[in-house]
């Protein structure tokens, strides 16, 4: 379980999250949407270990990001929306680089190499450097990475960026397929991602949650995505 409470974080006068709470669960798949500096990134470095609260506290599979931030870190994936990484490595010299961080050694760690290889379709293209890649690939690549120690908690900042149609479809399809058996968190501006993927939605603007419901209550509401969107933006 994902569990975050009374989270808040200050930069000297502003509140760019502001005594926020909400919980997810493993099979689960959350859309963590809005308007830029509302506080979605924020909130995600804070779950991931790069950023410390100002106050509350964010709990991955029972450890205090806080007070147990390496066990926590092992529990989580994290793709971050400038997807960091070594040019120069190739991609399975990455990936070998990325695993070893994580402990996996040996057998282990060629079999899952092998498996994120295959499941974000870098069969082509793993023994290139990562700078002769696409952006797409590139952000296959991060995606690779943020799984190859099969975490418990995945979250994800701007996932599809960069992607081309065909892609989208397959890293969607991909996402959906690890949801079932994960927790999925992940911010997105497209509003056909979040209705193609999310079972909930979780809307933040200027630090705080306006909107925490299922995609069902949502479309029961008679609103759509966008219109919740507009009205946040207006």
């Amino acid at each position: 379980m994902l569990k975050v409470q009374n989270l808040t974080k200050i930069y000297g006068t502003q509140k760019a999250v502001n005594d926020i709470s909400f919980e997810a669960k493993q099979g689960e798949i959350v859309g963590f949407l809005g308007p830029n500096g509302a506080g979605k990134s924020t909130t995600m470095k804070i779950a991931t270990c790069y950023l410390t609260a100002t106050s509350g506290t964010v709990e991955v599979c029972g450890f205090d990001v806080q007070k147990s931030p390496m066990e926590a870190r092992r529990n989580i994936g994290y793709l971050p929306e400038h997807n960091p990484l070594y040019l120069e490595m190739y991609v399975k010299e990455f990936l070998e680089f990325i695993g070893g961080i994580y402990g996996i050694k040996g057998q282990h760690l060629q079999r899952r190499i092998s498996e994120v290889i295959e499941l974000f379709g870098l069969t082509l293209e793993y023994k290139k450097k990562i700078g002769q890649l696409s952006k797409g690939y590139r952000q296959r690549v991060g995606l690779a990475q943020a799984l190859i120690h099969d975490p418990q908690v995945l979250i994800l900042d701007e996932p599809t960026t960069g992607l081309d149609p065909n892609q989208l479809a397959e890293i969607r399809g991909v996402i959906r397929n690890i949801g079932r058996e994960k927790i999925v968190i992940f911010s997105t501006h497209i509003m056909q991602e979040v209705e193609a993927i999310c079972d909930r939605v979780i809307i933040i603007n200027r630090g705080n949650i306006v909107e925490d419901t299922s995609l069902t209550n949502l479309q029961k509401a008679g609103k759509t995505m966008e219109e919740v969107f507009r009205e946040l933006t207006v």
